[in-house]
């Protein structure tokens, strides 16, 4: 019983690991360039466009 539930865990840890590594961690990086965008945008509009 208890080797059932250690390969249960090791199974949930896995997929856990696939889902951090292939899913948020690109989410979060495009999120981040997509913030910083905004940020840079933002700030040409407050101060009067791009640099000459």
């Amino acid at each position: 019983m208890i080797d059932a539930k250690e390969g249960l865990r090791k199974t949930e840890e896995l997929r856990s690991f696939l889902f951090l590594t292939a899913v948020m961690v690109p989410v979060l990086t495009v999120m981040f360039i997509a913030a910083y965008g905004f940020v840079v945008w933002f700030y040409q509009i407050l101060v009067g466009g791009p640099p000459h």
